[in-house]
């Protein structure tokens, strides 16, 4: 028996960002067609952190896997990251392990695209400015995705460090076709002319006065998965013409978002994408995405990284007996 162990560097090779949204579609289309096996993630907590195990099966093309993410709020004092995971792709036939890779770069392209679905789904045709609270990893992966999808040409930044936001600033300035980045000192300069909202923080209270928001703008919120935290406020939700999330199921669990104000949800993103439901209907709509991540994003997002590993050659084999 033989496994392949792909590292971070592996993964963002074999998963540029449009692969990513295109595996994204599939995934989310699948899981709302029914047609995934994806048990409620659980969580394993101990006096230090939390413990997500998260399995999924989609039998129409036999994608089958495993991820471990483990959240440690104390591990940068460490020099360890707060966050780390790992995913583990089986053969549906014969249940062994066929590949072990890193998910934390896994994660942080496979919500970051299925943001872009969202935005490509509900964000008006014509965005050009997106406003993003964070600047770490996902606040980047959520970036680059809108890019793939709408012409951006203004970023209104704001993170808590103001370093970090400087850096994030004069990476972005680097990518291919990158837009202005405007580096802005208040919550209401993020939003009042931004055509899309990035919400990807560890904040556990609202960012922004949704009264600050525009008629037309779309918001995708990730940063948060439990439910006495949340990103956006009670009048964001209010004034949402359309609530889309990734599973029904596991944000009325787990996203505060949604929780806190009692929230109806219009539409998993999968439903729009199989044209059960409808998605952005006109300019003035405001649209709220909210994920919270599903399994099937990673074992589908995994499998697309493996084929396209082994067509290149991509980690290294190792054998057991």
């Amino acid at each position: 028996m033989s496994i392949r162990i792909l590292s971070a560097a592996d993964v963002r090779a074999a998963l540029p960002m449009p692969k990513a949204i295109d595996a994204m579609r599939h995934a989310y289309s699948q899981l709302s067609a029914g047609k995934a096996v994806a048990p409620p993630r659980q969580h394993l907590s101990t006096d230090k952190g939390v413990t997500l195990i998260m399995p999924a099966y989609l039998p129409d093309r036999s994608e089958f896997g495993i991820k471990v993410v483990s959240v440690y709020d104390d591990n940068p004092d460490l020099n360890l990251p707060r966050i780390t995971a790992t995913v583990l792709v089986l053969d549906p036939v014969t249940g062994t392990p066929k590949a072990f890779m890193d998910g934390a770069s896994l994660t942080a392209i496979r919500t970051g695209a299925g943001g872009g679905v969202a935005a490509d789904l509900l964000a008006r045709q014509d965005a050009k400015t997106v406003g993003v609270f964070g600047a770490g990893v996902q606040a980047r992966a959520q970036l680059q995705a809108v890019m793939a999808v709408r012409d951006v040409t203004s970023v209104n930044l704001i993170s808590r460090k103001q370093a970090s936001a400087e850096q994030l600033a004069a990476e972005i300035s680097e990518w291919i076709d990158a837009p202005e980045v405007n580096l802005v000192a208040t919550p209401h300069a993020v939003v009042q002319d931004a055509d899309i909202v990035i919400c990807a923080t560890t904040s556990g209270t609202p960012l922004f006065d949704g009264n600050a928001l525009l008629l037309g703008t779309h918001i995708t919120a990730v940063g948060t998965f439990v439910p006495e935290k949340r990103e956006v406020d009670t009048e964001t939700i209010r004034r949402a013409h359309r609530i889309v999330v990734d599973s029904r199921e596991d944000c009325l669990a787990e996203a505060g978002d949604l929780i806190i104000p009692n929230a109806e949800i219009d539409a998993e993103i999968g439903e729009i994408i199989n044209g059960d439901k409808p998605g952005r209907q006109s300019d003035d709509e405001i649209t709220f995405f909210k994920s919270v991540g599903v399994a099937v994003q990673d074992v589908v997002a995994a499998a697309a990284v493996l084929a396209e590993a082994e067509a290149k050659g991509l980690g290294t084999e190792c054998v057991f007996y």
